[in-house]
């Protein structure tokens, strides 16, 4: 698949700020109804009453348009992941509401539209970077209850920290990839729980 550059042409001043959003927002309907494929600037351009020009003034590619609502995405996703876990009292708990919300809120988010799947689809099989970069904020967020859980002696300490994290993160990754996600549907409302009690008790001291 080939990939076209995702780099923003950079807009000036909030006006510039308020026509990304309203090229955002009118993409993504029209994807939702046309699909990500199958949509070209040109298409987008006319839907929207803008140029095809004016378009590229703000986003280099269609590529660009679709990771700016896929980033927009996976930062609620995150968002949500986040204030779960940090409601907890403990690190097991924030670790077990972390392995329940995150898959929840990417379940959630991805079956809404499933033509805006198709966005999540293509980023996460083209390694687009806003996936790139969901995915390093997943690992740094567990990173963080594991260090928590091993400060306050909860969580072993012998295994290398960066083993555990990754190994953390793999366990989780078949319910947050949109590629994996499809074919995890059958287990879905019991798999994360019984995951999450398998790491914490492969955590214990």
């Amino acid at each position: 698949m080939p990939t076209e550059s995702a780099v923003p042409v950079q807009s000036r001043g909030p006006a510039g700020h308020d026509v990304r959003h309203q090229i955002m927002a009118s993409a993504k309907d029209h994807f939702s109804r046309y699909g990500y494929e199958k949509t070209t600037v040109s298409e987008l351009a006319k839907s929207i009453g803008f140029s095809k020009a004016y378009i590229y003034k703000f986003f280099g590619s269609k590529q660009a348009i679709g990771e700016a609502i896929c980033a927009d995405c996976l930062q609620s996703i995150e968002a949500e992941a986040r204030a779960a876990s940090a409601s907890a009292s403990n690190p097991a708990e924030k670790l077990r509401r972390l392995f329940q919300s995150l898959p929840d809120a990417s379940l959630r988010l991805f079956s809404e539209d499933r033509k805006l799947y198709e966005i999540a689809i293509y980023a996460a099989s083209g390694r687009w970077p806003a996936t790139i970069t969901h995915e390093a904020h997943v690992r740094e967020l567990v990173k963080d209850i594991l260090i928590e859980g091993r400060v306050a002696g909860d969580f072993e300490r012998k295994t290398p920290l960066d083993d555990v994290v990754l190994s953390t993160y793999l366990v989780l990754r078949p319910y947050l990839n949109p590629l994996l996600l499809q074919h995890s549907f059958e287990d879905f409302e019991v798999a994360p729980t019984q995951l999450a009690n398998l790491v914490l008790r492969s955590l214990a001291p």
